[in-house]
């Protein structure tokens, strides 16, 4: 059977290497995981309690419009119960969207070094991908983006996902700048602005404004939030739209009727009700990007300042074969090459002792991986 050009030409999402199979290829009895920006604290306790409670009724199918779970999003977010939707992981709502909004041959977005997941799905719909350079600081550049639409009006652009803050540099864009690119493109009716959410809750700078507390004002923004990471519940597969009630329309129309399993569900809700364990995620996350900084700048290693659960930082050399030598010392970090940085690494934080190994890890492979001459 024929394939197409775009399939086969698709680099697949590549996620991070699992402990298990490090411990396998290694012969390692103890591993340290911190290149999946995943919630070292382990889900919410409440929410594995209303897990536990709902394990003898999994015969049943779960309830298709995640009904409970909207009504929870709309008490705690303070959005319209009627401008929610759920999805299996972010990732699902990223995918929907493209399919519902682009035809083959049209195009999305978004910035070099965005998160991969956008060209991934745009690619596998026979979507083009168009990107703009960030800026040196590898902060989003919106108004060349903005500048990119004008500027290209035959290109076919239906979606700009803006990752805020970005995945994999850490980096956000907040103040005249966004206000500035909600002027020139909110409101639109030929293309739809996609602020994808997933660290907010980390963030700490104070100019940063959450999309989730203006997107009711422009008729064609969307905002993805995702249970993932400070929630705690990647391995659940939960992430959550908020949208006008016409891109809800469509999104129920295509997505499948039993996408978010019952215990995602009821996991979700307690997770957000678990205000205690909220906090002990940002506790962990912002004293842990506190301790990366200082030792980074010990070792003198460039970093850049992260609003997210993770850092960036240059390593000056070639990060697959730091990655390699990490490996072997039991630490599982980020080579971030498909982003085109060869010598950065990303590390996402973890429990103290962690990320003291880590830096342990670290330390000693300075003294035995070349520098890029």
């Amino acid at each position: 059977m024929k394939v197409s050009a775009e399939i086969l030409n698709l680099i697949p999402y590549k996620p991070g290497k699992p402990i298990s199979e490090t411990q396998r290829e290694y012969g390692l009895s103890e591993v340290i995981k911190l290149a999946s920006n995943e919630n070292a604290l382990g889900p919410s306790p409440k929410a594995i309690e209303a897990v536990e409670s709902h394990l003898k009724i999994q015969h049943r199918y779960p309830d298709p419009s995640c009904y409970d779970l909207v009504q929870k999003i709309s008490k705690v977010w303070g959005v319209p119960a009627t401008q929610v939707a759920i999805g299996n992981g972010s990732n699902e709502i990223i995918d929907l969207l493209i399919r519902i909004f682009c035809e083959p041959g049209d195009a999305i977005l978004t910035s070099k070094a965005a998160f991969v997941a956008y060209q991934v799905c745009a690619q596998a719909a026979r979507v083009k991908v168009k990107t703009v350079p960030m800026k040196p600081d590898l902060t989003l550049d919106l108004k060349a983006i903005a500048d990119y639409f004008f500027h290209n009006p035959t290109a076919g652009i239906r979606i700009i996902f803006i990752p805020n803050p970005n995945n994999p540099t850490g980096t956000l864009v907040a103040g005249r700048e966004l206000d500035e690119f909600l002027v020139r493109l909110g409101n639109r009716d030929d293309v739809l602005l996609v602020f994808d959410e997933a660290y907010t809750e980390f963030v700490r700078n104070p100019e940063f404004r959450e999309a989730a507390k203006f997107y009711r004002h422009y008729s064609n923004v969307i905002v993805i939030k995702t249970f993932s990471k400070v929630y705690g519940m990647a391995g659940f597969r939960l992430g959550a739209m908020l949208a006008p009630e016409y891109v809800l329309e469509y999104y129920n129309r295509v997505r499948n009727p039993f996408n978010v399993n019952e215990l995602a569900q009821v996991a979700g809700m307690a997770a957000l009700e678990d205000k205690e364990y909220i906090k002990s995620s940002q506790k962990l996350v912002w004293e842990g990007l506190d301790y990366f900084y200082k030792e980074l700048t010990r070792l003198n290693l460039k970093y850049y300042p992260s609003e997210a659960n993770f850092v960036l930082f240059e390593t000056k050399r070639d990060s697959e074969e730091v990655h390699k030598n990490l490996l072997k010392k039991g630490l599982i970090l980020r080579p971030v090459q498909n982003y085109g940085f060869r010598t950065l690494m990303r590390m996402t934080v973890g429990l103290p002792y962690e990320n003291k190994k880590a830096i342990e890890a670290i330390e000693k492979m300075l003294t035995e991986v070349s520098e890029i001459g």
